[in-house]
């Protein structure tokens, strides 16, 4: 089969199948010139307009030498060309040979395209083809060799729809498929991340304040306690007029009406969420915060809380101090003791609704952490036997005007402090109209110079040393030169022979300086130190003072006079009572305590810590200096006559010194008994200390003893004395 050519398709005439060209003639549908065949559809330009819908444009040509034509849709239209019938496949090739019999005759076929013009009617000065020969123009040239004629392009693959379909299909599904799985994460893995995102916003926190423990006495009487109440507390973002609920609550809760205002402002947490708590009071009765919910006021809420009080109001306020509002301990042993009385408190996070459905959300998030309650402690204190000492020292302290005065109790065999009172004092139960001075412990923070009490740790050392006996006796004069200072006897020997008793018994410093000199100042200090002085006792009272000893390379020629008579030595009032609990407990010194035990959340109760023990004299000497100390309340004229208790054997030391403040002596003097009952089996030491700016003192502090160790040893019920007193001689 011969290849088909690239020239149009002609028919028997020589012009191109179904074209309008070959003079007007008419096709086989009608005759008509001019009219559709798909020569019409070739002469389509791309622009989507026939040659012919160009109006006067110029006619276009194509050369026979053009291999093929220039029309992009000539593939389309031979495919479409490839199902014509038998009748004009015959025509085309009757129009074949027609072409090649005219071929010798001419150089050139022009073919043109004109506008297409209704049906029926000729354009006018349409050129015609000539298909005869024709005159030679100048310049045209002989025929070029015909080409052999090329197969036809294979005609181009249409799409298939069904793969696109297929494919827009699949498409779809993995859109979906993506969607869903996203869907599924955002539901199940990443759900607490996107509820917690406005969690924040719905939460409210109410704290659960822990129960704070008790403070009981020696016999399980709350000396400190905790009772139910409510605290009262605004949410800002509820309420809805602030100075006028501020006003209604200022009289409710004894609170100016600004503070409250200023509480009930909006302010926002460090996280930068609006606060929904704020506190306004503490510590409200149940009855008046019942007063306050009946309001009925938007944003105001009151929850439980406790207050702490204190039964006795100033019974050991001084000792047992007192809390903020927070139940904090600030003072005392509130505050020594606050991390095992507080304990830990809990609180409960729940999930609310906003605006007028701020309520617990049912079914929403809510988590309660527990308060743990703290603990309780157990003193050594003994509620009745203070309230006595209290009471003897504020009397006896407002009849000689006194500034400062402290009274201390001990337990001689086990150290425990039984009372320990303090003058002035306060109301623990409501401390902000307080001094600071009246809140202090005057036992453990009152440095004095302890003055002639101090006699008797040189009395003992010098006994333990061998350098003195119960029954030594040696000449005193009235006075003795150190320095220079000269220290004289109140009670003049006038050079007698004086037995060491008489010395005690008179308080001579002559006597005592004198045994001062053989013991030695490194020995007398070293016995300062064993008795406790010099530091804190660890009574377990914060801020306790620890007094002050001087280094033997710091005395003076006057100290070797000084210091064996209480002087240029500072200690506290509870230092002084437990070196004399040390002669009393046959020589073994007990550091002082106040603590008994603490009582757990579970109610077991735990012992306190071993108090530290050492020996300081022998058993022996010990009861010598007992025997010795004895005289000051039996000798005629002795200066401890007035603290004898009837029906008791009594030993102790009064003494004179000064107060001192930050190191500088105060005006006045201060007066002080040191002594133990009964004497020769002794229970209990009581130690008494009075500084009075006018003097008189001494006036104060041995009856004072006499009144407190009497009731002591009643109320204790310990058997009066069945040994009578021994007797002294002063002069032998």
């Amino acid at each position: 089969m011969p290849s088909r050519s690239d020239e149009p398709r002609r028919d028997a005439t020589g012009s191109r199948r179904g074209s309008s060209r070959n003079g007007g003639a008419p096709d086989e549908r009608g005759g008509e010139p001019g009219i559709g065949g798909i020569s019409d559809a070739r002469a389509y330009t791309p622009r989507g307009r026939t040659v012919r819908d160009g109006g006067g444009r110029a006619e276009q040509r194509r050369s026979p030498r053009t291999s093929r034509t220039q029309d992009p849709f000539r593939p389309a239209l031979q495919v479409l060309d490839g199902g014509r019938s038998a009748a004009t496949r015959a025509g085309a090739r009757s129009g074949a040979a027609s072409r090649r019999e005219s071929t010798a005759g001419r150089t050139t076929v022009v073919r043109t395209v004109t506008d297409r013009t209704p049906r029926g009617e000729a354009p006018a000065g349409t050129p015609r083809r000539r298909v005869g020969g024709r005159e030679p123009r100048r310049g045209d040239r002989p025929a070029a060799p015909r080409r052999p004629a090329r197969k036809a392009p294979r005609p181009p693959r249409l799409a298939d729809p069904g793969r696109r379909l297929r494919l827009g299909t699949a498409l779809a599904l993995a859109l979906f498929v993506a969607i869903g799985v996203r869907l599924v994460v955002l539901q199940t893995v990443d759900t607490p991340a996107y509820a917690d995102g406005g969690m924040a916003d719905r939460l409210r926190t109410v704290p659960l304040p822990a129960p704070r423990g008790a403070i009981f006495d020696r016999d399980g009487a709350a000396l400190a306690h905790s009772v139910e109440a409510r605290y009262v507390y605004a949410d800002p973002t509820r309420i809805e007029d602030i100075p006028a609920t501020a006003q209604t609550l200022s009289p409710l809760l004894g609170m100016p009406a600004s503070d409250l205002a200023e509480k009930m402002k909006p302010r926002k947490r460090i996280s930068g969420v609006d606060s929904q708590f704020e506190y306004l009071a503490r510590g409200v009765t149940v009855a008046r915060a019942r007063e306050i919910m009946e309001l009925g006021l938007p944003g105001i809420a009151v929850h439980r809380d406790e207050r702490r009080e204190v039964p006795g109001g100033d019974l050991a306020a001084n000792l047992i101090g007192f809390t903020s509002l927070d139940m904090v301990g600030l003072e005392g042993l509130e505050a020594r003791y606050d991390d095992l009385l507080h304990g830990e408190d809990g609180q409960r996070v729940f999930e609310v609704g906003l605006g007028a459905l701020a309520a617990p959300i049912p079914g929403g998030y809510s988590r309660t952490t527990k308060a743990k309650p703290g603990s309780s402690i157990v003193l050594t204190i003994d509620r009745d036997l203070q309230y006595t000492v209290q009471r003897i020292l504020s009397e006896r302290m407002k009849a000689v005007q006194g500034s400062t005065g402290a009274a201390v109790v001990l337990d001689a065999r086990t150290g425990e402090v039984l009372a320990q009172a303090s003058h002035p004092t306060y109301n623990a139960a409501k401390p902000q109209a307080s001094d600071p001075t009246d809140r202090e412990d005057a036992a453990t923070s009152f440095i004095v110079d302890p003055g002639s009490v101090h006699k008797a740790i040189t009395f003992g050392a010098a006994l333990q040393e061998g350098v003195i006996t119960k029954d030594t006796v040696f000449p005193v004069s009235n006075g003795i030169r150190k320095g220079d200072t000269w220290f004289r006897d109140t009670f003049p020997a006038n050079g007698k022979r004086m037995s060491v008793a008489g010395m005690m018994a008179h308080s001579s410093n002559v006597g005592t300086i004198q045994i001062a000199d053989q013991l030695g100042p490194e020995r007398l200090l070293d016995y300062q130190q064993r008795f406790g002085l010099g530091k804190p006792t660890g009574v377990g009272m914060p801020g306790e003072a620890g007094g002050r000893l001087l280094p033997v390379q710091e005395w003076s020629e006057s100290s070797h006079g000084s210091v064996p008579i209480g002087h240029s030595v500072d200690a506290t009032p509870l230092q002084m009572a437990a070196a004399y609990a040390a002669i009393a407990n046959d020589g073994t010194y007990v550091q002082p305590r106040l603590v008994k035990e603490t009582i757990g959340p579970d109610g077991k109760p735990t012992p306190a810590e071993e108090p530290v023990t050492r020996q300081v004299l022998s058993p022996k000497n010990a009861a010598e200096l007992r025997h010795i100390l004895e005289a000051v309340t039996t000798v005629d004229n002795a200066t401890g006559l007035s603290a004898a208790v009837p029906g008791y054997r009594v030993a102790g030391k009064t003494g004179t010194g000064w107060r001192l403040v930050e190191g500088k002596k105060q005006p006045g003097e201060v007066a002080s008994f040191i002594g133990m009952a009964p004497a020769d089996k002794p229970q209990y030491v009581i130690a008494v200390f009075v500084h009075s700016p006018s003097g008189g003192g001494g006036r104060v502090a041995a009856p004072a003893f006499k009144e407190m160790m009497t009731f002591a040893l009643r109320h204790f019920r310990v058997p009066p004395s069945s040994d009578p007193a021994p007797k002294f001689t002063v002069f032998p």
